[in-house]
């Protein structure tokens, strides 16, 4: 059945709006603290309380769509996402702002897993990502800063929150004319893990919280270490529960196939080398060239809708050429446009830097959506959710810790040698993680391969004696 626009603006407008949250409060900061006289390191936690409640509803976005059907957590998801912008753009101080901040990235965890789910389980094997889907959430990052910066200049803070109510509106509407049939039903029989809920989403803020500490208060500042291996130890706590239970909160079958694992490691690299540019490049432009805000956010912007193509052009060419070759192709051209960071000066005008981007985002595009394929291929549609929550945080850690840890590279080493040569550096980094993941690449089937979750699940008891979470 072919989606009408309202439907597919239904299940679209949900993860463009939570992403674009993700980073439009960020150039909002000082007005918030200005208005509701609060001090920037309270008002921060308006960005970092969204973030780390994103996190923590991930967690619970695979079993709600077991127990309560997939579409229905979606459509609840939204409507609380709506209420919850309302109430940031109605919050009288800061701490009802933070609060209502932490419930809209709560209840928008799940519309972008969920809405993966629905997109790509329609279609059986042949999964794809939508054209629309690719353009609007790879543009979704970029476009928040800028459409941030207009919103305030045109109405003050409250309107970068009061935006997504007439949006998500109309989506709602596409959502109740969806057919029953789109995507899993409920399973009334499904239990909950609440000992994995607990260890997976402590585990993820705690990580999260100390990756973000450390960026800003360094790799010794005891409370960013405390934390951050306190995360870690859980979510490894975590592996090790989820492949006892039965029901765990996220199933990690998936990650017993060789392959499926590979391709999620590489899309983490990918996000790496993806976002640590988006993320740095700012502070150079502006630092070291002097740009404004506005004038940085219009250089970005390019990068995303090109990535959106590169997605919808690459999965054309994956059924053409294979995964493989063309993965491999995507990360040797990401080397060479990452390389392209080591001629960066501070005359470099904004056009130069935004064509860089372009060719990087083009590279990132062409490579992601084979990666998904070969990662999701061995899940039925019951376990999509499952697959594209696991992607999530998955991408979400190693973007932040990447990030982390290249932010405060690049702080350290440009007291030594100067902001030029630190950014030199990183792009050194970045271009060899980039090479190393093209050589990583060459292990990928030819082709994205066709493979029962049973048979995965049969392989896995019979090497470790364990009983599949899916069956």
């Amino acid at each position: 059945m072919r989606l009408s626009p309202l439907m597919q603006l239904g299940l679209l407008a949900g993860p463009l709006l939570t992403m674009v949250d993700s980073s439009i409060v960020n150039v909002a900061v000082p007005d918030i603290a200005r208005e509701l006289n609060a001090g920037l390191a309270t008002t921060q936690w308006v960005v970092s309380g969204y973030l780390l409640a994103l996190a923590a509803g991930l967690t619970t976005t695979s079993y709600l769509a077991r127990r309560f059907g997939t579409m229905r957590v979606y459509a609840i998801a939204l409507a609380a996402f709506l209420l919850a912008s309302a109430a940031c753009a109605a919050s009288p101080g800061i701490g009802a702002l933070i609060a209502a901040r932490a419930v809209q990235g709560f209840s928008g965890a799940p519309l972008v897993p969920l809405a993966m789910s629905i997109l790509l389980g329609r279609q059986g094997a042949a999964r794809q990502i939508p054209v629309a889907a690719g353009i609007l959430f790879f543009l979704a990052p970029a476009i928040g800063p800028s459409l941030g910066g207009l919103l305030i200049a045109a109405g003050g803070w409250r309107w970068i929150f009061l935006i997504n109510v007439p949006v998500g509106a109309l989506a709602l509407l596409g959502v109740r004319r969806l057919p029953a049939g789109v995507a899993p039903a409920a399973d009334g029989h499904a239990r909950p893990d609440p000992l994995g809920l607990v260890l997976l989403s402590a585990g993820l803020v705690s990580t999260l919280f100390g990756a973000s500490r450390a960026t800003t208060a360094g790799w010794t500042n005891p409370l960013a270490m405390v934390t951050l291996t306190a995360g870690l130890a859980l979510l490894l706590l975590y592996a090790w529960w989820g492949a006892q239970t039965q029901e765990p909160a996220v199933d990690l079958t998936v990650l017993r196939h060789h392959r499926s694992a590979l391709a999620l490691a590489l899309s983490v690299c990918s996000s790496v080398v993806a976002f640590a540019a988006v993320f740095l490049l700012p502070v150079f432009t502006q630092s070291v060239q002097h740009h404004t805000a506005f004038a940085t956010g219009l250089a970005l912007l390019p990068q995303g809708l090109i990535t959106g193509v590169g997605t919808a052009l690459g999965q054309r060419l994956s059924i053409r050429y294979g995964t493989r070759y063309l993965v491999v192709s995507g990360f040797a051209v990401l080397a060479v446009a990452s390389a392209g960071l080591l001629l960066l000066t501070p005359a470099t005008p904004l056009w130069a830097t935004a064509l860089i981007l372009s060719g990087r985002a083009a590279a990132i595009g062409f490579g992601i959506t084979p990666l998904l394929a070969v990662m999701l291929a061995p899940l039925p549609d019951t376990k999509l959710a499952d697959g594209n929550t696991l992607f999530n945080i998955a991408q979400r850690l190693g973007g932040s810790l990447g990030v982390g840890i290249l932010g405060s590279l690049l702080a350290a080493r440009a007291v030594h040698t100067g902001a030029v040569p630190a950014f030199h550096e990183i792009g050194l980094i970045l271009t060899a993680v980039a090479a190393g993941a093209a050589l990583l690449s060459l292990r990928l089937p030819a082709r994205t391969p066709e493979v029962a979750l049973d048979t995965i699940s049969a392989r896995s008891d019979s090497g470790a004696g364990g009983k599949a979470a899916g069956e």
